[in-house]
């Protein structure tokens, strides 16, 4: 019942680096954002394999000698999580890796398939006997029973059946798979390091070690690294490209590269546009940290308003406090907020942040400023409403309880209590990052939670069976 969108997945892979497991540590460690609820690394030195999985956080768990002593080899792969399709069990830590008759392999996943269910309830009544609950394990399945004779053709023939959103990484004896789904939801991005090859779901992760980026792994693309260097396939039935624009809002990191975009300028656009379809007369443009910063920045630019901190966030507030105890829950925002009475007090405030989902967060937010003294509140979000859930790997709620889903923009205003609500248009989101606007017959983006519109089917939640049975439960 979390206020908020949870970041979906990260995956790092390495090839070819006699540092592979510091590496992946250390770059799954710039990609701790997009989860913070687990983290695990398999790394490889010839047909042997090493396995670290822990819950919690990358430096908490990964920094220690003895773990990255033991992680042998020159070849690796990571997985920050963030659950979206099966539920919060160490059998459902990634990698995840099983021995085939032609050796070992271990896969990491970002994004969610639409048709896990049909094709896990196919794959059970075959006689398929399921160690998690999770889609990946799905594709594990599908490869081992695959029919093909060569591993590269195995992995074809497995993700030709899946549908939804995959940017995956394989490990296996003689290399590293990389590829993305035919409309490329997810990020996957390319570098080099030294000799060495690394891909991540952004490119901060390359930044960290020092790798060069070399360009996003094309929708539908899927890269063989091994010895003899990088081979390109596109074995998937060409579609139209699909990235999820809420990338660009929230998920990916601001010094962030995604799709040929610095995530931080669209960000500031974002508030640029804000600023030409709103301006309101007010006397502080003042930000929801940290996301709502960036297009903070570009609205005051635009507008020529002051841009202030005024909200101060804490950034220490641990785990302890993810579910509150009775004694504390009454504290509720200031755990991670407090407002700075000096920048607030007798100010007409404008509010920047990314996005509202069920509002009650802005709630504690509006009454926090107007509780420092704001003479009037007026808040501008960065995105439009969000009145539909992801199916392609966002944690998103159930859409009766999604508050643009089910009042108007009028009634949120009352709810939350603020003088003046306004989100970005879709239109306008679109012209911050393409500077054209939004193609309705055939959206340049995946922005379904926005508009409702999904470009993958959504087979088990349009007719698709139903799971024979839950394994966690």
């Amino acid at each position: 019942m979390l206020d908020e969108l949870h970041e979906e997945c990260g995956i790092f892979g390495i090839f070819g680096s006699p540092d592979a497991a510091v590496n992946t540590a250390l770059g799954l460690h710039a990609l701790q954002h997009r989860g913070q609820e687990a983290a695990g690394i398999i790394s490889m030195s010839g047909e042997l394999f090493s396995a670290h999985f822990a819950d919690g956080l990358v430096a908490d768990n990964f920094t220690s000698a003895e773990v990255v002593q033991k992680l042998e080899g020159d070849s690796a792969i990571g997985h920050v999580r963030y659950s979206t399709a099966g539920k919060k069990t160490a059998r459902n830590f990634q990698p995840i890796y099983a021995q085939f008759s032609f050796g070992f392999l271990a896969i990491a996943h970002n994004g969610n398939l639409t048709n896990a269910d049909t094709l896990r309830n196919r794959l059970i009544k075959r006689g398929s006997i399921f160690q998690s609950t999770m889609d990946t394990e799905i594709i594990i399945h599908l490869i081992a029973l695959s029919q093909k004779a060569t591993l590269q053709e195995k992995i074809i023939d497995a993700t030709s059946q899946i549908e939804g959103a995959f940017s995956l990484v394989i490990i296996h004896k003689d290399g590293i798979v990389a590829l993305r789904d035919p409309h490329g939801v997810r990020p996957l991005s390319l570098a080099r390091l030294g000799d060495a090859y690394v891909v991540a779901s952004e490119t901060c992760a390359f930044d960290i070690i020092g790798a060069k980026f070399e360009r996003d792994i094309a929708h539908g693309e899927m890269i063989l690294i091994d010895k003899s260097g990088v081979k390109s396939l596109k074995p998937f039935t060409p579609q139209s490209p699909k990235f999820c624009i809420f990338e660009y809002v929230y998920f990916a990191r601001p010094d962030s590269a995604v799709e040929g975009k610095n995530v931080y300028e669209m960000r500031k656009n974002i508030g640029i546009e804000l600023a030409r379809e709103l301006r309101i007369d007010a006397d502080v443009i003042v930000p929801v940290p940290d996301s709502g910063v960036p297009a903070a920045i570009g609205y005051a630019m635009e507008s020529k308003i002051p841009f202030e901190l005024g909200i101060i966030r804490n950034h220490y507030v641990g785990r302890t406090f993810i579910e509150p105890t009775d004694r504390i829950r009454h504290f509720g925002v200031k755990l991670k907020h407090n407002a700075n009475l000096s920048v607030i007090k007798g100010k007409r405030v404008v509010l920047i942040d990314d996005s509202i989902v069920r509002g009650t967060t802005s709630k504690k937010i509006v009454q926090l400023i107007r509780d420092a003294g704001a003479t009037e509140v007026h808040m501008l979000i960065a995105s439009p409403p969000t009145i539909s859930p992801c199916f392609y790997g966002v944690d998103t709620p159930d859409k009766k309880h999604l508050i643009a889903a089910n009042n108007s923009v009028a009634e949120i205003a009352k709810i939350i209590g603020v003088d003046t609500l306004h989100y970005i248009s879709l239109d306008g989101l679109y012209r911050a990052i393409l500077k054209s606007k939004r193609n309705d017959e055939n959206p340049q983006y995946c922005d379904a939670c926005f508009s409702d519109q999904y470009p993958i089917r959504l087979t088990d939640k349009n007719g698709g069976e139903a799971p024979l049975f839950d394994l966690m439960k």
